[in-house]
């Protein structure tokens, strides 16, 4: 997690000054700070940062420093977890859609973290949210493509940099209550005895004329939230007929869910779409409560909270992004 811890009390307190026009012409908008299932979450930069304006290269500067340097820590608190030093990882793939980096978040960080000048740099960009679920399936391919090779998957997100106070829309209210930073990072390899879970079936599904539902869009000043209020209706009615193909292709036998928690409305639509007792997908909403929605790696933050309680079985993780797309991998977790 990034150094600042931002109160969910706070956030509206200067959101309600930051937007005091949308505020004054939606009232109920005040609303979402209470509802949202946030307690707090974590910022790169401080609250007073976050709530002036800044220009591109302002966000660059504050996006390549935070994320270079939550990779070095994350990849290390995981290699170091594996067994694994840096200079024996094969292939990095980076995971991030919150700012742009030419050279790679990884090329920065390579001499520092150790890993040696042949490793191979896969960096992925837009898949927003589904970023977690796409990544951590990218990686286990590549795997098993070179069996014995280490694969390290690293996925950032700095969504708070996104933060628009030049703007006054109700998708910028609405993401100034939803979305933190983080980082979460994997270590794969192919063939081994050791580790955590197993990578089964990968699949993704996308519904087509639904890039409007989330996404960015690139202005002048920088990226600005796109976020259909039609996505927790969406994911109602349409999610459980690609989850339940994928369960049946995998043959998977009453699997366990873990899925990305955009949101409180979204989970409770999960729930409703797959017919699970509303307030099923506790460990979702524990991220959610202490960690916001920190778009990618909030699902591996999810994944992990559920193996340390002793997550064991068949799985199917999931994660929803732009596209608008739905993602999922089938593991077999060994022990928590």
């Amino acid at each position: 997690m990034p150094p600042h811890q931002l109160d969910q009390r706070a956030v509206a307190d200067a959101a309600r000054e930051v937007y005091a026009r949308t505020f004054t012409r939606f009232p109920r908008l005040a609303e979402v700070f209470v509802n949202a299932g946030i307690e707090r979450r974590y910022s790169v930069r401080p609250l007073e940062w976050l709530s002036k304006p800044h220009d591109w290269a302002e966000r660059t500067d504050a996006y390549i420093e935070g994320a270079s340097t939550l990779f070095v820590q994350t990849a290390k608190a995981a290699l170091d977890r594996a067994g694994i030093a840096a200079r024996d990882v094969d292939v990095v793939v980076t995971v991030s859609s919150t700012g742009i980096a030419t050279p790679g978040l990884e090329a920065r960080v390579a001499t520092e973290l150790g890993l040696r000048p042949s490793v191979m740099r896969v960096p992925v960009f837009g898949r927003g949210c589904a970023g977690g679920a796409s990544g951590l399936a990218l990686g286990a391919r590549l795997a098993r493509a070179e069996p014995g090779e280490v694969v390290l998957v690293v996925v950032i997100e700095l969504c708070t940099l996104i933060s628009r106070p030049d703007r006054m829309t109700k998708a910028d209210v609405i993401s100034s209550a939803l979305f933190g930073d983080g980082a979460a990072a994997v270590v794969l390899r192919a063939q081994s005895r050791q580790g955590r879970a197993r990578v089964g079936a990968v699949a993704e599904h996308t519904w087509p004329r639904t890039l409007d539902i989330m996404g960015w869009v690139i202005d002048p000043v920088g990226l600005r939230v796109m976020l259909s209020r039609s996505l927790p209706r969406f994911v109602e009615q349409r999610m459980a007929a690609p989850v339940r193909r994928f369960i049946k292709s995998a043959r998977l036998q009453a699997p366990q869910l873990i899925c990305h928690p955009g949101g409180a409305k979204v989970l409770d639509a999960i729930e409703a779409a797959l017919e699970l007792q509303k307030g099923t997908l506790r460990d979702e909403r524990e991220i959610l409560r202490n960690h916001g929605n920190m778009s990618a790696p909030t699902v591996l933050f999810v994944l992990e909270r559920a193996l340390q309680r002793g997550l064991r079985g068949p799985v199917v993780l999931s994660a929803l992004g732009p596209g608008f797309t739905a993602n999922f991998l089938a593991l077999e977790a060994f022990y928590g």
